[in-house]
């Protein structure tokens, strides 16, 4: 193998090894713009958009452990490698995706050392992210807190609204 190919061959194989998950992509005559605001995209979001031939993609997977369908590998051929935060780079996926519908396609991908189908990368990209689990998990123990401090304020909202008539009940006798 040539130096130059060897070296695709090693840097690919250093993305996949390197990631937490993989998504494989066809792609057709999309233009660069739109591919460089893509890309920049999902790298704020913590992956990689890495355009490959299908022959060293299928060396770098051979070589990586990885069984993927090789059926299904229509058109020209990338990966989006993601890192730490799997599903917002998901959500850009399938956000350009949406925008490019006809010119690209999610064919599968490797997630958590299993490989997935292109339905199963969708339901990925529709999990909530990272921020607003948490945000989730917080109005979940906030709740039980505020409908407390709103059951006391009512009661002692109550217990003022008794003094308050029985002062006027009072002042009412006495006239």
């Amino acid at each position: 193998m040539r130096q130059e190919k060897q070296f695709l061959l090693d840097s690919i194989t250093d993305a996949i090894n390197n990631s937490k998950a993989f998504v494989i992509t066809s792609y057709e005559k999309i233009d660069a713009n739109a591919t460089a605001d893509f890309r920049s995209e999902l790298v704020a979001a913590g992956g990689e958009f890495i355009a490959v031939k299908k022959r060293v993609f299928l060396k770098a997977v051979q070589k990586c452990g990885i069984e993927v369908e090789t059926n299904n590998l229509d058109g020209h051929i990338a990966l989006t490698v993601m890192g730490d935060n799997v599903v917002d780079a998901t959500k850009k996926l399938y956000a350009f995706k949406k925008e490019k519908s006809e010119l690209f396609k999610v064919l599968g991908g490797h997630f958590d050392g299993k490989v997935v189908t292109a339905e199963e990368v969708e339901l990925i990209s529709k999990l909530p992210t990272q921020d607003e689990m948490r945000a989730q998990l917080l109005s979940l123990f906030e709740a039980p807190m505020a409908e407390t401090v709103s059951v006391m304020h009512a009661l002692l909202t109550s217990v003022m609204h008794c003094l308050e008539n029985k002062a006027q009940e009072s002042a009412e006798i006495k006239v």
